[in-house]
């Protein structure tokens, strides 16, 4: 795994709500779940092109808004068809105001 890299501020992903962020070449989603805690995934479903940022965060999944297929945001497991794959999951911490996202090299 490469380093760590600055994603987005802790206030600009409210409690329950999800934010799409690129970085490089990758896209990845970044979950504000409840309690403070923070997720991080692929932002493409693995079933059919889709942001997942786009959809339905709701405990502790993220529906894809094209074809409704869900995913577990802590495990990136496949939940529901259509998809069978599961997503990729990065490991996701905050610093001070920060969340840093460890991305693959």
């Amino acid at each position: 795994m490469a380093g760590w890299v600055r994603v987005a501020a802790v206030t600009e992903v409210a409690e329950g709500q999800c934010l799409g962020v690129r970085v490089g070449e990758k896209e990845v989603a970044i979950y504000h779940l409840p309690g403070g805690e923070f997720a991080a995934t692929d932002n493409v479903c693995s079933h059919e092109y889709a942001l997942l940022s786009e959809g339905w965060l709701e405990n502790g999944c993220i529906e894809c808004p094209l074809h409704a297929a869900q995913f577990d945001v802590r495990t990136g497991k496949a939940m529901s068809a259509p998809a069978d794959e599961d997503i990729a999951v990065y490991p996701i911490r905050q610093d001070g105001d920060d969340l840093l996202v460890q991305l693959p090299d």
